[in-house]
């Protein structure tokens, strides 16, 4: 018998909102586009049957058990049902709530409770912190310790989301990007200006990446005004549980960028634009910030969303490649962002673009998920990466850097000649090739 984690009456009043809890009708709409239903059959692994569960639980009928935690935790939350869902249930923000409930009622080890929070409340939330511990995982990578610890499974001491993570660790490409209050300028006289939300994981192990969109945004007639002291969007906290956290890093970015109310905010992550889109929802019970973060979310506009509707400065170079698209879940269900990337992508000369059967379901990536639930996340990316195998691509371009590692790992991992490439690198090289 499952352990129990909390009882009815143990939740407060309004746990998670009625109103949008039965929104839904069972229709099942949502279960072909689930990546864990689809990789598992389970209903209990759809969104009808976790809001089932959530359903059963606000009426008394079970308990929260470790059972049925385990089903909402197997939830990748790539918010797919919510862009085939008739009756709009808003089924995102019924997960987060409920992790956010059931956080506190978890049983962990002391191990890993404590590299669990560390990770949350102090490495994430800080850029130095998060420096340091990514230049101790690229040093380990490439001084061959990496290759030591794994011979003598070293790790087998430590909870299994070390292991985990050790199996993922990203590639490091370039210097990190600093948020450090420089202007890039525009490279043409038409000049609009635009502040980035550089990130936290991102401007560390993709700096480059970072830096040619930027490099494309100039480009384009904009310049690009990096503001100091920015902090994470609070997408990775806001997916655990950890909303406290996650509130207290929104309040802190609308800060650091009010200094500017007028300028867009552009981001280059689609998490992190869908999370900063969202800012009102975190804190709309705040009555200092919760007029402060419409204000914010309104700004907050995609680089694909940027790029698409400048048209006069297309590159010339060409890039002879047969390329694909891999949807990015926060860009096109959290944002509805779809058609942009893949015309950006099409406007480059000599690209060969076939899209990718199944390109709106999730590659299982879902920011730390690919780290916590290892084995569910490579199951929705094999179908992924025997697509890939099978339209014989030398590209797959997606636009976040959560999917970006998971396909990389995996295309790795199948020995695949394919490169994983941002739409803004695509961009980038088409620009440098121009004569």
């Amino acid at each position: 018998m499952n352990d129990v984690v909390s009882t009815p009456s143990d939740k407060e009043d309004g746990w998670v909102n009625e109103d949008d809890l039965y929104k839904c009708v069972h229709c099942g709409f949502c279960l072909q586009s689930c990546p864990t239903y689809l990789s598992t059959g389970l209903e209990t692994e759809s969104p009808r049957g976790r809001i089932a569960l959530m359903k059963a639980v606000n009426e008394g009928r079970i308990e929260i058990d470790s059972g049925v935690l385990r089903h909402w935790d197997l939830c990748i939350q790539c918010r797919a049902c919510e862009s085939v869902c008739p009756s709009g249930v808003p089924y995102g923000t019924l997960i987060e709530t409920v992790m956010e409930n059931v956080q506190t009622k978890r049983k962990m080890s002391f191990l890993s409770k404590i590299m669990f929070d560390v990770t949350l409340k102090h490495i994430i939330p800080s850029q130095r912190l998060l420096k340091l511990s990514t230049t101790l995982l690229s040093v380990y990578i490439k001084s061959g310790l990496q290759k030591v610890v794994r011979f003598t499974n070293l790790l087998a001491v430590f909870p299994p989301f070390v292991k985990n993570l050790d199996n993922k660790a990203p590639s490091f490409n370039g210097k990190s990007f600093r948020s450090d209050g420089r202007v890039y300028p525009s490279k043409i006289d038409r000049k609009e200006r635009l502040s980035l939300l550089s990130g936290c994981i991102m401007p560390i192990v993709q700096g480059d990446q970072i830096r040619s969109a930027v490099q494309v945004l100039n480009r384009n007639g904009f310049e690009v005004y990096v503001p100091r002291n920015q902090v994470c969007c609070g997408a990775i906290n806001s997916h655990v549980g950890d909303t406290q956290r996650a509130r207290e890093l929104a309040r802190k970015n609308i800060d650091v960028f009010s200094e500017e109310l007028g300028t867009p905010i552009v981001t280059v992550s689609a998490g992190c634009g869908a999370r900063m889109k969202e800012y009102h929802h975190l804190l709309k019970d705040d009555d200092l910030y919760a007029e402060k973060a419409l204000q914010f979310e309104s700004r907050v506009v995609d680089v694909h969303e940027v790029l698409d509707n400048v048209t006069e400065v297309r590159p010339s170079g060409k890039i002879e490649k047969r390329i694909t698209y891999q949807d990015s879940c926060h860009l096109s269900n959290a944002q509805g962002i779809r058609r942009q990337p893949r015309d950006l992508i099409k406007c480059i000369k000599g690209v060969e673009f076939v899209e990718m059967p199944g390109s709106e379901i999730c590659c299982g990536a879902g920011g730390t998920y690919m780290i916590t639930e290892p084995e569910m996340s490579d199951k929705v990316l094999s179908s992924k990466i025997s697509n890939i195998r099978n339209m014989g691509v030398d590209i797959v371009a997606t636009a976040n850097p959560g999917c970006f590692m998971q396909l990389e790992s995996g295309v790795k991992r199948e020995g695949l000649n394919v490169e994983i490439k941002y739409v803004t690198d695509l961009l980038s090289e088409a620009y440098m090739k121009e004569k």
